[in-house]
């Protein structure tokens, strides 16, 4: 059969039978069930009104359920059972099991760092990039190139990085750009600045920063009027974990600076870069960034086009310069929005899976919670371990899918 002919009988078929479900549903609810006429006539009518929108929604609901809730149920209960055992209950054990692996702990590390650096980089170069841009002539340009990396596949990015982190033996021309810009290098002054002084004032800038979200966190909770700050337990108990968040982060950083300055670098030799244990982690996120940074500006920039620009001439007038209207002026009206951009690349990064796979397939620590359950549903044939895993990914996902949820109802209201 002519595949159109297929495709025209089967959306025949479809919509056939969606305009049969309701027109003969609602013909037995009307006719059979409730009959609008007799001595309950009034009591049939408000019955049937009743059942209709459940009888119309039956389908949307049985799909859902189908293909949502069922595969959870199901992977709950697979994680309880063991395969070797013919699917036998073993309680917790392969939770158990999971959890006394190394793998898996290297897994929950990088994905907490992922989780640390990729949704603050994508919303932080987002924002910066939907501010430039709607400043100059060719902005609509500019966005288009960096929104590109959007329409591109996580794995397609990823062949592309490979070839940017691409290594040649010594002596061989390089076609890997990082190693090629690498080899550059020669210990020279120009080594010195890029390699180990501009690192280091990264990390210092870094660590103040942080310094400074632990005195927006703090700051609050050492007021004394703290009702009229918005302060409850909750926001307390969240103001400290940041705050002790940030401090980690400031001392791990700030403690990285003399090493980063003194570290003995191997000039002149190319380099294999998604080799090198923990850095390795960072070249894989820069292919995430590269893609979640135009969806961060797209919806960050219609957010700055929403600012009044009373508020904006305001500022202007009372003395304001350029940064004090970013920062104080425009930032503050649009952190919802940051807040939804953030937890949505939160929530891409929790399964991030393609990347890893493609380019290095969990090895050389770089293993991730999406492709260890990978590795023990499809390689090990573990299904207790792997549906452990995916149930310890949605458990880490659905807090964020309920605060979006619990936001955008927010919002709505």
């Amino acid at each position: 059969m002519h595949p159109a002919l297929q495709g025209l009988i089967t959306i025949i078929i479809g919509v056939g039978g969606c305009v049969g479900y309701f027109y003969f549903s609602n013909f037995v609810l009307d006719r059979f069930l409730f009959p609008a006429k007799g001595p309950q006539a009034g009591r049939n009518i408000n019955r049937a009104n009743m059942v209709r929108p459940w009888l119309f929604l039956f389908p949307a609901i049985f799909a859902l359920g189908l293909y949502l809730a069922y595969p959870v149920i199901e992977t709950l209960r697979l994680s309880l059972t063991d395969r070797n055992l013919g699917g036998a209950f073993v309680g917790l054990e392969n939770y158990r099991q999971m959890v006394g692996e190394p793998k898996f702990w290297e897994a929950m590390r990088n994905n907490m760092l992922w989780l640390i650096v990729v949704p603050a980089a994508s919303t932080a170069f987002g924002l910066m990039a939907a501010q430039l841009t709607d400043r100059i002539k060719w902005g609509s340009i500019a966005k288009s190139l960096i929104f590109m990396p959007m329409a591109i596949s996580f794995v397609g990015a990823s062949v592309i990085f490979k070839l940017v982190y691409d290594t040649r033996p010594a002596g061989q021309e390089q076609i890997g750009v990082l190693n090629a810009v690498w080899l550059a290098f020669d210990g020279g002054v120009w080594s010195f600045v890029v390699l180990r002084l501009l690192p280091a004032v990264l990390l210092a800038a870094f660590a103040v920063l942080m310094l400074y979200v632990i005195y927006l966190a703090l700051v609050p909770l050492l007021r004394r009027n703290t009702a009229h700050s918005g302060g409850s337990r909750l926001t307390a108990l969240v103001r400290v974990i940041v705050a002790a968040g940030a401090a980690w982060l400031g001392f791990l950083a700030s403690r990285s600076i003399l090493p980063v300055l003194t570290v003995a670098l191997p000039y002149g030799e190319p380099q294999t870069w998604l080799t090198i244990p923990f850095w390795n982690n960072f070249f894989l996120m820069v292919v995430l960034v590269w893609i979640q940074t135009g969806f961060a500006m797209v919806i960050l920039s219609a957010a700055l086009r929403g600012i009044p620009e009373e508020t904006i001439e305001a500022a202007v007038i009372d003395g304001a310069n350029p940064f004090d209207i970013f920062f104080r002026i425009k930032v503050p009206q649009i952190m919802g929005t940051i807040v939804v951009v953030w937890t949505t690349i939160t929530l891409v990064v929790l399964k991030v899976f393609d990347i890893v796979f493609a380019m290095t397939n969990g090895q050389w620590e770089t293993q991730v919670l999406a492709n260890y359950m990978y590795d023990k549903l499809f390689r090990a044939n573990d299904w207790g371990v792997g549906s452990a895993s995916a149930i310890v990914i949605m458990l880490l996902v659905l807090p964020i899918l309920v605060w979006n949820v619990y936001n955008a109802r927010k919002e709505m209201r």
